[in-house]
């Protein structure tokens, strides 16, 4: 995903951990992990997703017309984020953790 390229992001219900080996013609699971809140406030959630990939900071936007899925510039470790893989991490409802 590069940073200058947002995605659209739909809430979709949970599923369970049965889930994690489906694949189908469009769809698949790109990573598992956990994810670790930042900031959040009416119109933005700011988080980082720790996967096998490793850690990866997003932003969530409001729209008008729903929310956006944006990769930050700034990463963790303070790199800064050019381009990143073209699958964006995916962690599956129910295996993600929070951390205080």
């Amino acid at each position: 995903m590069d940073p200058g390229h947002d995605r659209l992001a739909v809430q979709v219900p949970d599923h369970g951990l049965d889930h994690l080996t489906y694949e189908d013609a469009d769809k698949s699971v790109a990573d598992t992990g956990w994810w670790e809140e930042h900031d959040r406030t009416d119109r933005r959630i700011l988080f980082t997703l720790h996967g096998r990939g490793g850690p990866r900071r997003y932003a969530l936007i409001r729209t008008a017309r729903g929310w956006l899925l944006h990769l930050t510039r700034d990463q963790v470790g303070g790199v800064r984020s050019t381009s990143v893989d073209s699958q964006a991490s995916c962690v599956p409802a129910g295996s993600a953790q929070t951390r205080a």
